[in-house]
């Protein structure tokens, strides 16, 4: 990454620039060192604490030792980080440096140096053998001793024999032990301040409602987000699968699911790779946010429940309460006695047999009574709320400066804008709808029970795996738009929905029969009218029309034709009447009503075999 400046010329806020090329004359300057776009995020997090004090200028600079250097510039550019050059911030003398990553050679910035974690504490173990750990080269005996966290260890600390970091930040006690046996020699410089994710996700959770309307969850549905980490035995490298299974087995109008991935996953395929993979599953509703930004921490105070992985986002989401499961989960590579390894022995992994959602009923009912996820709760931060205030006072301290007045509390996440627009096709998306309609039961002879109960269910066509096996689908039928490209999905449709409304003499079932002719396999045809009704028609020439009570935004052309599909299976060919559709068993009904204009001949049970 290179700065766009002449060769000889500075950046006006570097130290040791002419004074007279800046505006507000700062009295300190401090250095923030960026690893990957991973720690990039939780930089900003940290250097909040200067946020208002002009007695403070920050610049940025890049060590170029990871491997997942792509999006650095685009995000330094789209926030204006003012950047120097790692072999310009090298020579020269700043305040204070924050990194919160031990890759690369730290040892040569002139300053003290502030080393934080970028995820939820100290959960990882990592050799700076391994390609691409970062570039700095083993000190005399390091990796010798029994590896431990990456960040609480010699091999990460210390270089020819002198400590690197000038303050050593940890999220809780417990870690003061493993850097006793990693590195005792930097116990000294060693503090407790707190976890600010962890603050900060717990001062929006009042704030649930907003987020939710943000992401486009409705109050009666249920938001799933899937964690990923990076790496071949993360989610997506060794359990991938698991997206589309929660698209294809999860109700749609029930659940959204939002994938939250790690951008050295993003930025290591590239951002292009991995929205062409996940095509098919965002055509179907998955909520695929860029990870530079901290939409996943929304979406975190969001969800019902999560399936995740050895990221620190699942720890983030038990330590919230929610409800989980682990797609993978790689012991390797998780430091012993760390949270994330108790996290490991107490959350249930995905069965790849049983229906995921029996998975996560159960995941919630079992999650109050077991007390190791409250002790896990516990060890993310032991200064609940503070980790700011705490870092604000090391900080000011270091540079030798008065703390502001103000105090420095954790402010929420702010409402996600970063959601991209889904795309919108001509032809809407095959489905697979089960519709079950039921009738209020009579206490014996006297009014009308009532309106018929429809609750539809909607899967994704496109995401059922090839095999026979699919016990969600069991009493469904398949709903097509007119015009469905796969001949597969138009032959064997139950219900087709025109495209066009019906207008003037098209009005008459003339139209239905040649949708009807153009679907050999269709038992029941439905165009949308000018009014908003639906017109539609069985095979055996039987003539509806349906419309709802004014108020019901989900009531497409598709929803009206399987819910009517499903009347008439109920009551038989000829049926008059109204349901109460829902498309929750929590949400509000719908009222539709449905008016035989036309007998045929036949049962609609002749048409369906």
């Amino acid at each position: 990454m290179r700065a766009v400046r002449e060769p000889n010329h500075v950046h006006p806020a570097a130290p040791g620039a002419p004074a007279r090329w800046l505006t507000v004359a700062p009295e300190r300057t401090v250095l923030g060192v960026i690893h990957n776009v991973t720690s990039a995020t939780r930089l900003l997090d940290l250097l909040a604490v200067f946020e208002g004090d002009r007695r403070v200028q920050t610049v940025f600079t890049c060590t170029g030792s990871s491997p997942f250097a792509d999006g650095i510039a685009e995000f330094v550019a789209a926030r204006e980080l003012p950047f120097l050059t790692w072999e310009e911030a090298s020579k020269l003398e700043f305040d204070l440096a924050v990194s919160t990553s031990r890759g690369g050679e730290l040892q040569s910035i002139s300053a003290p140096l502030i080393g934080a974690p970028h995820g939820a504490g100290y959960n990882k173990r990592l050799s700076s053998r391994e390609p691409g750990a970062g570039s700095r080269e083993p000190g005399p005996g390091a990796g010798s001793r029994e590896p431990g966290a990456f960040g609480l260890t010699a091999e990460w600390l210390v270089y020819d024999g002198e400590l690197i970091p000038s303050a050593v930040v940890l999220s809780h006690e417990e870690q003061l032990a493993r850097l006793r046996a990693g590195c005792p020699e930097a116990l000294p410089v060693a503090h407790v301040v707190g976890d600010p994710c962890m603050d900060r996700l717990r001062a929006s959770l009042p704030f649930r409602a907003e987020y939710r309307s943000a992401l486009g969850v409705r109050p009666d549905q249920k938001l799933l987000l899937l964690s990923t980490t990076w790496g071949r035995t993360s989610l997506l490298g060794a359990a991938g699968d698991l997206v589309r299974r929660a698209l294809a087995e999860l109700p749609h109008d029930s659940f959204r699911v939002l994938a939250a991935v790690h951008p050295n996953a993003w930025y290591g395929h590239g951002g292009w790779q991995l929205r062409s993979w996940l095509r098919p599953h965002v055509d179907a509703g998955l909520l695929l946010p860029p990870p530079a930004g901290d939409t996943w921490q929304a979406a975190l105070c969001a969800a019902d429940a999560f399936i995740g992985d050895h990221g620190s986002v699942s720890l983030y989401a038990a330590g919230l309460g929610l409800p989980g499961l682990l797609g993978a989960f790689d012991e390797q590579t998780v430091a012993a006695d760390s949270p994330m390894a108790r996290l490991g022995a107490a959350l249930p992994r995905v069965s790849p047999t049983a229906p995921l959602s029996a998975q996560l009923e159960r995941a919630a009912r079992r999650k109050p009574a077991d007390p190791r996820l409250a002790e896990i709760a516990a060890q993310i931060t032991s200064r609940p709320g503070e980790a700011l205030s705490r870092l604000r006072r090391l900080c000011y301290r270091t540079l030798g400066l008065a703390e502001p007045a103000a105090p420095l509390l954790p402010r929420p996440v702010d409402v996600p804008l970063d959601l991209p627009r889904p795309r919108h096709s001509p032809v809407a998306a095959p489905q697979f709808v089960e519709a079950e309609a039921t009738t209020p039961s009579a206490p014996g002879p006297g009014p009308d029970p009532g309106p018929t109960r429809v609750l539809i269910r909607r899967y994704p066509a496109l995401l059922q795996a090839d095999t026979a096996h699919h016990p969600h689908l069991a009493d469904a039928h398949l709903a097509v738009t007119d015009g469905e490209p796969e001949a597969r999905w138009a032959r064997a449709a139950d219900v087709v929905t025109a495209r066009h409304r019906a207008t003037g003499a098209a009005r008459s079932a003339s139209p239905l029969a040649e949708l009807l002719a153009r679907h050999p396999g269709c038992t029941l045809a439905a165009a949308p009218e000018p009014s908003g009704a639906c017109l539609l028609r069985t095979r055996n020439g039987t003539t509806y029309q349906a419309s709802w009570e004014s108020g019901v935004s989900w009531a497409t052309p598709s929803l009206t034709a399987s819910a009517v599909y499903a009347c008439l299976l109920r009551h038989g060919d000829g049926w008059t009447g109204e349901a109460e559709v829902r498309l929750t068993p929590e949400g509000a009904p719908g009222l539709l009503r449905v008016r035989c204009v036309g007998a045929g001949t036949g049962g609609l049970e002749d048409t369906a075999e």
